[in-house]
């Protein structure tokens, strides 16, 4: 497994040997290991000024440290005191250190610390692998667990906790279950529910929902450390996650039965679930039994709450009836409660009540962020007010926010919509000299604009550009060329992509078939269509009003509709 994962590498470049004994080693002599360069100069002088007398041991105040170069400051001192500080005061700085998310700096106290001879417990060797963790170096994190076989120290529970967790979130999971699956086989240590917890949360994380729902099986069966809430609320989440909502609540169910008490978290998920599939009133029902069990739903469960009745068009109900329910019990709104009702009147097109909104953010101490700006730039570019679009837009850096991928698409949008393909090509080189990488949407946007425009020939030079580049190009963006060329008559072209879509990876969609179908009944190939309509149903496409529509259109153009109404009977 080590070296599977190119742990003898990262050992040797975090190998580091004590100094000789003759030479004198003070902090000052190793803060190149701790510093950037902006800083170095600096602290070069306030050490060199420093008295190099050794002070007299005096109790250590970790609380003081609230920045960078306080516990710079304190390391100094630390290391020049005699008798040195215990193991347990160097971890306790190494805590305080890495809790203000220095993870680097961090690291290099550690290393400093083996140069000076100071003993690393398991505790301190935790603590280095955690930081490696966090910076998504996990690689690193197994070198430093390769040292501790080297040192005779024996790695813990919460050793292979962080390095599994180190792994799931550079979405490592396969390999993060394997290492778990070795240290059960090995008994190495026994796992925890902490172990299990970031397991369980990794392959919900990818969508292994069922192999996660073994996992707890074997834990309810199996094991000593019994799945808790913590453990049924990550799965359940999972699940609702995959919008299998029924069986979230079958496995709701059993936590109730079981007497496994549910928590906000479970509400929560359970809430936004339900939203997603557009079964309101039985949110209506968890929230009622929520209030029965005493549990209080929080601020994140309320703005699911208001997310759900936006996207269903219920943007009134939610400002008018959630809002003062949530002051009424004590929890005020947050930015993301009022990015969902904003976007909710976007979507309806009510500009005015959007912006009201966005204009009482003030009155509640809130600060719009790039979410807010996003969706209100949206919400203009498709209701046709560009002015106030890029005015929204313009005003982004000037509240020190940066414009996204999301905010640039909305305009780009808007731009070839309206046929200015000028303004457009300048806002897509300004994004990318501003470093914003375009996206699979961005591309999509680009080709279908120029396509619509008349284009058609830079389009497919941009498309074999990205093609070439092997930018992963999805098949939106493949409809987007297909429908370019179909409408500029050059069906063999559009054939041609069609047909290599599935050497590609790519299945078309009913959006694509449909396109196909319109270009072919426009050129009067209608035999061609009908074969596509049979091929369609064949590869599980099923065809959709658009589609009927298009092949009724089309034969009662060529006056050949009493065909396609016996085809429509003999599916029916």
């Amino acid at each position: 497994m080590m070296q599977r994962i190119g742990v003898q590498a990262a050992t040797a470049a975090l190998s580091c040997r004590p100094p000789p004994p003759h030479r004198h080693v003070t902090c000052s002599s190793l803060l190149p290991l701790l510093l950037p360069p902006p800083l170095l100069q600096f602290f070069s002088f306030r050490f060199h000024t420093t008295t190099a007398s050794n002070p007299q041991f005096c109790p250590i105040d970790f609380n003081n440290i609230n920045k960078l170069e306080d516990a710079l400051l304190l390391f100094d001192e630390m290391l020049r005191m005699r008798p040195l500080p215990s193991t347990i005061q160097f971890n306790r700085f190494l805590t305080a250190v890495t809790k203000m998310e220095h993870y680097s700096a961090s690291i290099s106290f550690y290393k400093v610390m083996g140069a000076f001879g100071i003993p690393a417990h398991t505790y301190t060797m935790n603590i280095a692998i955690n930081c490696c963790c966090n910076m998504s170096c996990v690689d690193c994190g197994f070198a430093i667990l390769g040292s501790f076989f080297r040192r005779g120290i024996a790695p813990d529970v919460a050793t292979f906790s962080t390095l599994l967790k180190g792994l799931v979130l550079e979405d490592r999971v396969p390999e993060a279950v394997e290492l778990f699956l070795e240290v059960i086989r090995g008994r190495v240590c026994e796992p925890d529910e902490v172990m299990y917890g970031i397991i369980v949360s990794g392959l919900c994380r990818t969508g292994n929902t069922s192999r996660a729902i073994q996992l707890l099986r074997f834990m309810e069966e199996e094991v000593k450390c019994k799945p808790k809430t913590v453990i049924y609320n990550r799965v359940v989440d999972g699940l609702c996650k995959d919008r299998m909502v029924d069986d979230a609540l079958a496995l709701f169910s059993e936590m109730i039965e079981k007497c496994i008490p549910p928590n906000v978290v479970t509400y929560s998920s359970l809430i936004h679930g339900l939203c997603n599939c557009g079964r309101l009133k039985e949110v209506t029902t968890l929230l009622r039994e929520m209030g029965e069990r005493k549990i209080s739903p929080n601020v994140h469960t309320f703005s699911i709450v208001v997310d759900g009745l936006c996207k269903q068009g219920m943007a009134e109900v939610a400002e008018r009836e959630v809002l003062p329910l949530m002051r009424q019990r004590g929890v005020d709104p947050d930015v993301v409660t009022y990015n969902a009702l904003i976007a909710g009147y976007c979507m309806l097109g009510q500009m005015d009540e959007a912006r009201k909104i966005f204009n009482s953010m003030k009155d509640w101490g809130l600060v719009p962020d790039v979410i807010t700006y996003n969706a209100l730039i949206n919400g203009n570019c498709k209701s046709f007010k560009m002015d106030e679009a890029m005015q929204l837009f313009r005003e982004l850096p000037c509240k020190g926010l940066k414009p996204d991928v999301i905010s640039y698409n909305s305009i780009l949008h808007a731009l070839f919509r309206s046929g200015k393909c000028g303004a457009a090509h300048e806002l897509f080189d300004d994004m990318q000299a501003a470093g914003v990488v375009p996206s699979t949407a961005t591309y999509c946007i680009l080709l279908d604009g120029l396509c619509k425009n008349g284009h058609l020939a830079e389009a497919l030079s941009v498309f074999s550009m990205l093609d070439g580049k092997g930018i992963y190009l999805d098949i939106a963006v493949y409809n987007a060329i297909i429908d370019g060329l179909c409408k500029d008559g050059k069906l063999e072209s559009a054939r041609n992509i069609l047909g290599n879509l599935f050497s590609k990876g790519l299945m078309p969609d009913v959006k694509t078939y449909n396109i196909m179908m319109n270009g072919l009944c426009q050129e009067g190939v209608l035999d061609e269509a009908k074969e596509l309509l049979v091929k369609m149903e064949d590869y599980g496409c099923m065809p959709d009003d658009v589609t009927y529509n298009t092949i009724v259109k089309g034969f009662q153009k060529r006056e050949r509709h009493r065909e396609v109404m016996t085809r429509l009977e003999e599916e029916n």
